[in-house]
């Protein structure tokens, strides 16, 4: 990693960490090239990656925190990365957008594809019905599937948006194996609505093709909250264990 790479990752955790606030001043190019032990070249570098984020802006006199929502779609995976596990909310936030980016593929989907193109989606369907479909070959085929949909829709826009999010989930994957271990996905409705989904593709029915995408995605949804909730349980029993040991040991 570069040393301006190593500065711009520090800076955009602490960030948004909350370490400093928006409008605040951040450090002098000085400043941090003492504290990283870098030279000012490295920090002006640093910065111009934070402006690019948008979670900087760049002014006469030093840099000043921009407000978050302000920022580029860049710096999703950044805030996914914060902490030992993603933020529970986060994580929803962005399955619910993806599950809305659908809603606007499907139609440019099933109204321009042609029939060669919307059986090449029903056979990326397939799986997802398959009676030897388990939890880890679920998630590739459906995120296979969601890739081919956004690609099919010919929206540049909706195609890049998804993109991003796609791989910063992926990104995450190593993060979110504690909480995964406690997904439990209902791989039977999963199968009904992998049918469902087929069929609809079969007779270009928009509204059930929007339909049941909803559903699975509601179902994807509800199946990591439960995740997170186990995993959360599990830290605190482990937690109250862990004090009790040092209770009776004390």
């Amino acid at each position: 990693m570069s040393k301006h790479d190593e500065i711009a990752g520090r800076l955009t955790q602490e960030i948004l960490s909350g370490q400093y606030r928006p409008g605040e001043r951040l450090p002098s190019e000085r400043d941090l090239a003492a504290r990283f032990d870098a030279n000012r070249g490295a920090v002006r570098e640093a910065m111009k990656k934070l402006e690019h984020l948008g979670i900087a802006v760049i002014q006469p006199g030093g840099a000043r925190v921009a407000p978050l929502g302000e920022a580029s779609l860049d710096i999703v995976e950044p805030m996914l990365d914060i902490g030992d596990i993603p933020r529970r909310e986060l994580i929803d936030n962005v399955m619910q957008v993806i599950d809305a980016l659908m809603q606007v593929a499907v139609e440019s989907t099933v109204t321009e594809a042609t029939d060669e193109q919307l059986y090449e989606l029903r056979m990326l369907a397939k799986p997802l019905y398959d009676e030897s479909l388990d939890q880890a070959r679920l998630v590739m085929a459906r995120m296979t599937l969601l890739r081919a949909m956004m690609t099919g829709s010919n929206n540049l826009v909706c195609q890049l948006i998804a993109e991003r999010l796609f791989v910063a989930m992926l990104s995450i994957a190593p993060k979110m194996q504690a909480v995964n271990k406690y997904i439990t996905v209902d791989l039977a409705t999963h199968r009904i609505y992998a049918r469902q989904l087929d069929a609809a593709l079969a007779t270009r029915d928009l509204m059930a093709i929007r339909e049941v995408s909803s559903a699975i995605s509601k179902l994807n949804r509800e199946s990591v909250a439960r995740a997170y909730a186990a995993f959360e349980e599990a830290q605190g029993a482990d937690a109250g264990a862990t004090e009790a040991v040092r209770e009776s040991t004390g």
